[in-house]
């Protein structure tokens, strides 16, 4: 099953989450496409949309491969690979420190001058447009703890079997509609997968509040 685009995938989430999902929420969306499929959760929960902007640390010559991710206060890293390449610790902390800022940067571009969502006692809902390793999703999670959400779900419209067993060990439930073996990119499972601006994710979270 593929998606028409993103907010095809948000309904059919939302329809979802609303099944397993009761008491207070928050959503909050991964920038930048978590943001446009979380609205329609957002609306079927009757719950306030915000960000949270976890990021990849990349390794040396390879921004892609990940060493791990970075939410705001929280690191969630790959000791073993980083040992493996042999990355040092100056490198480490200073794409580390990188990542801090542009988080840093970009919460404050999106949120404008709207004050961030208050997580204690309601449910933190963790939408994305699709999860690969889950680096980022995980680190979103914990974040969503530290902030002391008494429960954190995690949604996406697709991600590999083995993310959503990684994802389960952080969260309370983890709602993937597909998790199909041999996944090899979420873009391959929406019909449109344009490139979402940051303007589109201030209006998305402008026309939540």
């Amino acid at each position: 099953m593929r998606y028409a685009d993103r907010e095809d995938a948000g309904n059919q989430l939302a329809a979802a989450i609303v099944r397993v999902l009761s008491g207070p929420a928050v959503v909050l969306g991964i920038p930048r496409g978590g943001v446009v499929v979380a609205v329609p959760v957002a609306k079927a929960l009757g719950a306030p949309l915000d960000v949270v902007v976890p990021r990849k640390v990349g390794a040396p010559f390879n921004p892609e491969l990940g060493l791990g991710a970075v939410a705001p206060g929280v690191r969630v890293l790959d000791e073993r690979l980083i040992a493996r390449l042999g990355v040092s610790t100056e490198y480490l902390e200073g794409e580390i420190a990188r990542q801090e800022a542009e988080i840093a940067r970009r919460t404050a571009a999106y949120r404008g001058d709207r004050p961030a969502v208050e997580l204690e006692g309601r449910t933190a809902v963790i939408v994305d447009d699709g999860v690969a390793t889950g680096g980022t999703a995980l680190a979103a999670a914990r974040w969503a703890r530290a902030q002391r959400a008494p429960t954190v779900v995690f949604g996406a419209p697709v991600g590999p079997p083995e993310t959503a067993a990684r994802l389960g060990a952080a969260c309370d439930a983890v709602v993937l509609l597909q998790t199909p073996y041999g996944f090899s990119a979420v873009g391959e499972w929406y019909d449109r997968f344009d490139q979402v601006s940051d303007d589109e994710v201030r209006a998305a979270l402008a026309g939540a509040a």
